[in-house]
């Protein structure tokens, strides 16, 4: 329950306090005097968007403060706990709007954002303005106020519709893959058949480059070689040695000793160039390849590079290139299965949904029973007892929220064709139907305060008198606030507070004051009969507060 309200520098608001009571309680006031500056003033401190600009003109800031009792059990407690706020039996709201447009909130003396106050009005206060019959006349919102009056969940079919959700685009996903590797399997096929052929292995490229080169600098230097191992040999330097040393050892009996020497190394040059000898013809043989091993070795080696640049890859990365391909190949053959199990999937998920938004069917066409039964209950001491109001459900296309469109639809009078609302009711009543639909959509919680601005709006008489009897009903054992211009509204509140309008030294405020029995009877006397006030108004003002 609201307890109080305190409102420093707000649009045209200097100080105001107030203190709200349980049961009824009236505004009243002259059209402009400030009585939606009392409900912007409560929506900012609850954390609503609304109005940008606040601060009253010349203030450095404006702020708000509202004090709520909180009994044991109250929802708000709930939101207090997720905040990580205690939550004591008295909850204070502040708010501060600075000039500049910064805006800071505390509750119970903690700093919270705009969203923690959101979440705690949501629990505190339900406002109910002139303009809500909007709501009332756009079907869009028809289905979501039938869901709140039956207390549906949704979370699970909006769960299982996010699944079938992703369940499809993983299909689609993978459709289109497959249809990409598709559309370049034949190219994939001869370039993985191409590869495979070839079966290229790393570092190869270097090898093969090296071997083509060793061979064509033999090519260049082994006629040399040979011609050096041909003079070494028996038909060179050879045979000339060997012819020495023979000729030599004939003499060397008659030389008296003096060809030793010379005979001696003549046997170690011998010796040395057969060493020389081997040794040339072992590099000659290192030398000698086939023609054909060349040509082989650069066709392939050609071969390589030519296939590292039709694929823009290095030769050294083709095998792994293959393998890619390969995946890429096996993806398509694979891609079949796939897509099977993923259309199973889409089907399971499917079907999950479509067993959630039938619970949901089935949940609201019974509440459409429950609520239309309760409309008719509250429309008959609101004058409307001969109307008939219908909830009609068709469907709809499917979403996360099911499959059903929902419709309010009314007859005003008996035989008389239904349809919708905005077709069919007047304005009077359609402020009837809201009133009705309020209340049966918010139920008996007593932790709730209800604000009605205006809901009686183009009624009067007998009817607004029972405009008034329903929302005194409503306020039993509870608290309501109306902002009325209605006479008979306002006599049945139990607490009234004028707002009035003054202007002192050129600057204008609005002020809030709680009115005694007697003072009562001045201010309903003036809603009945306007500024001059009558004896017969002050008269017809004490009938209807009795």
């Amino acid at each position: 329950m609201l307890r109080t309200l305190d409102i420093r520098d707000m649009l045209i608001i200097d100080r105001l306090s107030l203190t709200f009571q349980p049961g009824l309680n009236v505004l009243t006031g002259e059209t402009g005097a400030g009585k939606s500056i009392l409900l912007d003033s409560l929506g900012f401190v609850l954390g609503w968007r609304g109005r940008a600009e606040l601060v009253r003109a010349g203030a450095d800031k404006g702020e708000v403060i509202a004090v709520f009792d909180l009994p044991p059990g109250h929802a708000a407690r709930a939101v207090l706990e997720d905040a990580g706020i205690e939550a004591e039996d008295e909850l204070i709201l502040r708010r501060v709007n600075f000039s500049d447009g910064r805006k800071t909130a505390w509750v119970n003396d903690r700093r919270v954002s705009g969203e923690v106050l959101r979440g705690l009005s949501d629990t505190l206060v339900e406002l109910h303005g002139q303009h809500d019959d909007r709501g009332l006349l756009n079907p869009r919102g028809h289905r979501q106020m039938l869901d709140a009056f039956a207390g549906l969940d949704l979370s699970a079919c909006r769960r299982a519709w996010a699944a079938l959700g992703a369940a499809r685009r993983a299909l689609a996903a993978a459709e289109a893959a497959l249809a990409a590797v598709r559309a370049e399997e034949d190219f994939l096929r001869h370039a993985v058949a191409e590869l495979d052929k070839l079966d290229p292995q790393p570092g190869e490229e270097a090898t093969l480059d090296t071997r083509r080169r060793d061979m064509q600098g033999a090519e260049r230097i082994r006629d040399d070689i040979a011609r050096a191992h041909r003079a070494l040999s028996a038909e060179g330097a050879e045979n000339l040695m060997v012819d020495a040393l023979r000729w030599l050892e004939a003499a060397s009996d008659r030389a008296g000793g003096r060809l030793e020497a010379p005979l001696s190394s003549l046997s170690r040059a011998l010796i040395e160039l057969g060493e020389a000898q081997d040794g040339v013809a072992a590099c000659l043989a290192d030398l000698d390849f086939d023609p054909r091993e060349l040509e082989a070795i650069e066709e392939r080696l050609f071969a390589i590079r030519a296939l590292a640049r039709k694929h823009s890859v290095l030769p050294d990365e083709l095998g792994s290139f293959a393998g890619d391909l390969r995946a890429r190949l096996a993806a398509l053959d694979g891609g079949t299965r796939q897509i099977g199990k993923l259309h199973v999937a889409v089907t399971e998920a499917e079907a999950a949904w479509q067993a959630e938004a039938a619970a949901l069917s089935a949940a609201r066409r019974a509440a459409a029973g429950r609520l239309d039964a309760a409309m008719a209950a509250e429309l008959a001491p609101l004058k409307m007892e001969r109307a008939v109001f219908r909830t009609e459900l068709s469907e709809a296309e499917p979403g996360p929220e099911g499959t059903d469109a929902v419709a309010f639809t009314v007859a005003t009078n008996p035989g008389a064709p239904s349809g919708p609302l905005n077709r069919i009711a007047s304005g009077g009543e359609l402020s009837r139907f809201l009133l009705a639909l309020k209340v049966c959509l918010t139920g008996d919680d007593p932790g709730l305060t209800l604000i009605f601005d205006e809901i009686d709006r183009g009624v009067g008489g007998a009817t607004a008198d029972a405009v008034g009897r329903r929302l005194k009903a409503l306020a039993e054992g509870g608290q309501v606030l109306v902002v009325t211009h209605s006479p008979q509204v306002a006599a049945l509140g139990g607490h009234h507070w004028r707002v009035e309008k003054r202007v002192a030294a050129g600057m204008t405020t609005s002020t809030v004051t709680p009115l005694a029995a007697p003072e009562r009877v001045e201010e309903i006397a003036r809603m009945l009969a306007g500024d001059t006030i009558t004896e017969a108004a002050r008269q017809a003002a004490r009938a209807l507060l009795d």
